[in-house]
């Protein structure tokens, strides 16, 4: 997940990001959150100028690491996307309609924007073999984050191209409008990624699962070694206080925290992996930028894509 770095020090993109993200170190506790700026457009509004495709969101093939998780089947999560930087991989992101990916502010700040490249339907991303679907980043939006504590860790990246909905590529539904103060704790939410299996390790080769409880970011505080002022309320924590052993880790940053709707059976996505201290630790459980607290910000900036019209608000 993400390393501590300063906002005034510019990260060079191998030794700080390739793979590492680690979260060894916690963000600081002297800063004073900010809080995020979020749009006032009405839904009702956003349904009308909104692009909508005969697709349907948040399905998941179920053909069946991340640390004490398990391989997921082929496009089992096809809303997957591999960020690479110069060949190399070092983030996750999702889709979101047919032109915008959402990932972390933190994988883009500081990057030159046309050097990454998105990779989709993707399962073993080191088979050379197979010939994903890759596309490139024109332009990132993000909200005002700074490396000094992670507030506001959510970027949007526009496509060069159009992304071919399939049954391998598909993507994930956004919490409804009438979700956008849900806390979702005691969700069971699901991350994804490529990172490492163990703290320090290597990134994985397969897509890897991990289920993961969402945390009342009070109890968080007070059952774990986070404090207050480093758990805003645009982020959520997830994870086994006091237990550990399960986690999102190194690499997993700007991949998705997504649940199963309970009305539909279709996933949505409520959190990004944004940081944490270590993985896994008993006392430290991954830290998510909440999705709902920025949902006119999503749809503000990518309503010139075409979203799956049965996944809108």
């Amino acid at each position: 997940m993400a390393k501590q770095l300063t906002a005034s020090r510019r990260p060079n993109p191998f030794k700080k990001w390739f793979g590492v993200f680690n979260r060894n170190i916690a963000a600081p506790t002297s800063t004073t959150p900010s809080s995020a700026s979020l749009s006032n457009t009405s839904a009702v509004t956003l349904n009308t100028t909104l692009n909508t495709c005969s697709c349907r969101c948040g399905e998941r093939n179920d053909e069946s690491r991340i640390v004490g998780g398990s391989t997921t089947g082929v496009s089992e999560y096809p809303w997957m996307a591999r960020l690479s930087y110069f060949n190399r991989f070092y983030c996750g992101g999702t889709l979101i309609n047919d032109r915008y990916v959402l990932t972390a502010a933190h994988c883009v700040k500081g990057f030159m924007w046309f050097m990454i490249k998105v990779t989709f339907g993707e399962h073993d991303r080191c088979n050379d073999r197979e010939r994903p679907e890759t596309r490139f980043v024109l332009r990132a939006f993000t909200q005002k984050f700074s490396f000094a504590n992670f507030d506001n860790d959510i970027a949007l990246l526009r496509l060069n191209d159009r992304v071919p909905i399939t049954s391998f590529i598909r993507p994930i539904c956004l919490p409804r409008y009438d979700q956008r103060h849900d806390l979702f704790v005691g969700t069971k939410g699901i991350a994804s990624g490529w990172g490492t299996l163990k703290e320090d390790g290597k990134p994985s080769c397969l897509l890897q699962e991990v289920t993961v409880p969402v945390l009342d970011n009070e109890i968080c505080v007070v059952q774990t070694n986070y404090t207050q002022k480093m758990i805003t309320k645009n982020m959520m924590c997830a994870g086994y206080p006091g237990k550990g052993e399960r986690d999102s880790c190194q690499g997993d940053s700007g991949g998705p925290l997504v649940r199963m709707r309970p009305d539909d059976k279709r996933y949505e996505q409520i959190g990004i992996v944004s940081w944490g201290n270590g993985c896994a630790r008993p006392n430290y459980p991954g830290v998510y930028t909440r999705v709902t607290k920025y949902l006119d910000w999503i749809i503000e900036n990518s309503k010139d894509g075409c979203f799956c019209e049965e996944g809108m608000y």
